[in-house]
């Protein structure tokens, strides 16, 4: 039964498994700028850059195994990757810009908050548009 379900959301566990990892990266990263005393925009540029890096290595090759191997396919894969990440890390950007500057709450649980937006929004776009299969 455990092999049953493991085989059929085997790709899932993996996203969220990875997706942990990563948010933890993030979290990790913007803490430690936020104990240097770096400025929140600063934190976040700086754990998105180290956050996305791993993601992609990680979603490539376990997540969802990506079948491409030539040099151009690979960088069309990467470029779009970065680019969904782009979008969504602006947007997490957003969330956590409006709770800090806005609802003057902590920088801390609002990056918390826009991760698991973030984490959502980049599963649709990996699996739909990133890594799909050839002939999809």
């Amino acid at each position: 039964m455990i092999k049953t379900l493991y085989s059929k959301y085997r790709e899932v566990f993996w996203y969220l498994v990875f997706g942990v990892l990563t948010t933890v990266v993030n979290i990790i990263v913007f803490w430690g700028m936020h104990e240097l005393q770096s400025p929140y925009q600063v934190s976040y540029v700086v754990a998105w850059i180290a956050a996305v890096l791993f993601a992609y290595i990680t979603n490539r090759i376990w997540v969802f195994a990506s079948q491409a191997h030539q040099a151009n396919a690979i960088i069309k894969e990467m470029l779009q990757f970065f680019m969904a990440r782009l979008v969504t890390g602006l947007i997490g950007f957003g969330i956590l810009a409006f709770g800090v500057s806005m609802l003057h709450q902590s920088d801390l649980i609002w990056n918390v908050i826009q991760n698991g937006f973030v984490i959502i929004s980049n599963y649709i776009l990996s699996k739909v548009m990133i890594f799909k299969a050839p002939n999809n």
